[in-house]
C-alpha cells in the first residue's frame, strides 16, 4: 500500500482514504453493514489506515456504524477523521454537544483528523463569530482531537483567506482532471504546497463521473494501459501531485475496493503519454455539453440537497441525466430512471422553492437543471 509522509505531522498515512459516505445499502436504503464490515476489514488489511466519515454520512448513520465496525481494530492501527457540520451550529454549546455526540458514535475518546465540514465564506465567518473555531482549537490542546483542518467549496479566493487565516494541520479540498479550476482547484493545490500544509482530496473520481465512460473514451484509456481500470487514471491523476497525501474514496462495493487496492498497492504516477490521454478526454468530455448538463454539472452526489421537501431525488436525476449524456444512450439509464427513481422521484415534481440551492457546496442552479433534466430524459433522443 502506498503511503505518504505529512512531514508537518510527523506520521505516514495510506495514500488510499476510505470514504464512509457509500456504503453498500440494503434494499431498504439502509447500511449493508455485513458487506459495509468486510469492505473496512479487508481495507485495513491491505493497509489503509485512514478512514473518513462525517456526523451526516448515511442520513447520520455513517458514524454509529463505523464506531462499531473498528471496534474489533486495534485504535493505533488507523486514523480516524470525521467533521463538524458546521450548519447546525449556531453557537459553541451546539459543537461542543456535537462533538461529544460524535465520540460516543464513534466509541472512541479522541479523534485523529478532525474537520470544519463544507466551509464557504458565510459559514468561516459565522464559525468564527461564534469562537467555534477557537473552541475546536482548544479540543485539540486538550487532546481530543490530533489535527484540525476543514473541508471546502467555495471560491480560491475564500481558500486563500482561510488557509492565511491561521496554522491549520491540514485541510480537504475536491480535485480531479474535470475539476481543475473549479473551487480552490489547482491553484488552491499550489498553495498547500507552498505553505507545506499536508492535502487530503475529496471527488477524485467526481462522484464517480470518471469512472465509467462511454466506449470511445474507454478505449481511448485502455490504448494507454489495458490493464488499467477507468477510475484508476483519475485516482493516479490526483496521486501524482507530491503534497496529496490522502486520496478519498467513497467505495460501494468490493469490486471498487479491490480494484482501488490494485491502484495503491503499488502506485504508479502518471506517464508523459498517460497525462496527453487525460487532456484528450478532458476535451471530448467537454465537448459533450449540452445544456449545462453532464460534465458541467458538477453534481458529485454529496447528498447535502436532500431531503427535498417535494420529495425529488435530486442526485438521482442528476446521475441519470448526467448518464444518459455521458453514454449517449437513454437505455443505459432506462432502469434507474423510470424504476429506481420512478415517477414520485423525478425531477417533475420540484416545486421550485429553492431550499436544495443554499446548502449545495458546488452552487449548481438546480431548479433550471432539474427542469431540463427531466426534459430531456423524457424526449429520449437517444437510443442505441
Amino acid at each position: 500500500m502506498e503511503k505518504r509522509k505529512m512531514e508537518k505531522l510527523r506520521i505516514e498515512t495510506s495514500l488510499l482514504g476510505f470514504g464512509c459516505m457509500r456504503f453498500p445499502k440494503r434494499a431498504d436504503g439502509e447500511i449493508d453493514e455485513e458487506q459495509a464490515q468486510k469492505m473496512l476489514d479487508r481495507a485495513l488489511e491491505a493497509g489503509v489506515n485512514y478512514i473518513d466519515t462525517a456526523y451526516s454520512y448515511h442520513d447520520g448513520k455513517s458514524e454509529p456504524f463505523v464506531g462499531r465496525a473498528l471496534k474489533k481494530h486495534d485504535r493505533s492501527s488507523y486514523y480516524l477523521a470525521t467533521k463538524l457540520p458546521v450548519w447546525l451550529v449556531n453557537s459553541v454549546e451546539d459543537a461542543e454537544r456535537i462533538f461529544a455526540e460524535q465520540l460516543e458514535r464513534l466509541q472512541t475518546d479522541y479523534i485523529d483528523f478532525y474537520l470544519l465540514h463544507a466551509m464557504n465564506k458565510g459559514m468561516w465567518d459565522k464559525m468564527l463569530k461564534l469562537g467555534v473555531v477557537d473552541f475546536c482549537q482548544r479540543l485539540k490542546d486538550e487532546g481530543k482531537i490530533r489535527y484540525l483542518g476543514f473541508s471546502f467549496h467555495d471560491s480560491y479566493e475564500v481558500f486563500e483567506e482561510m488557509i492565511g487565516a491561521r496554522d491549520w494541520d491540514f485541510c480537504q479540498i475536491q480535485l480531479n482532471y474535470m475539476d481543475a479550476e473549479e473551487q480552490a482547484g489547482m491553484k488552491g493545490y499550489l498553495l498547500t504546497e507552498q505553505k507545506q500544509i499536508p492535502l487530503v482530496i475529496m471527488e477524485p473520481v467526481k462522484g464517480g463521473s470518471l469512472a465509467k465512460f462511454s466506449d470511445d473514451i474507454t478505449d481511448r484509456l485502455r490504448a494507454a494501459d489495458p490493464d488499467a481500470s477507468t477510475a484508476s487514471f483519475a485516482l493516479r491523476w490526483v496521486g501524482s501531485l507530491p503534497n496529496v497525501k490522502v486520496i478519498l474514496s467513497g467505495m460501494s462495493d468490493m469490486e471498487q475496493l479491490e480494484d482501488n487496492l490494485k491502484t495503491f498497492a503499488q502506485f504508479r504516477p502518471l506517464t508523459d503519454v498517460e497525462r496527453g490521454t487525460i487532456d484528450e478526454v478532458v476535451s471530448v468530455l467537454r465537448g459533450r455539453v449540452q445544456n449545462g448538463c453532464t460534465i458541467k454539472i458538477g453534481c458529485t452526489g454529496c447528498r447535502y440537497c436532500m431531503p427535498c421537501p417535494a420529495g425529488v431525488n435530486i442526485p438521482g436525476c442528476f446521475s441519470a441525466w448526467n448518464t444518459y449524456h455521458m453514454y449517449r444512450n437513454y437505455n443505459v439509464v432506462s432502469w434507474e430512471w423510470e424504476k429506481e427513481l420512478g415517477e414520485k422521484a423525478q425531477a417533475k415534481n420540484c416545486v421550485k422553492c429553492g431550499k436544495c440551492e443554499t446548502h449545495c457546496p458546488q452552487h449548481l442552479k438546480i431548479r433550471e437543471d432539474l427542469a431540463r433534466a427531466q426534459a430531456d430524459l423524457d424526449a429520449k433522443e437517444m437510443i442505441l
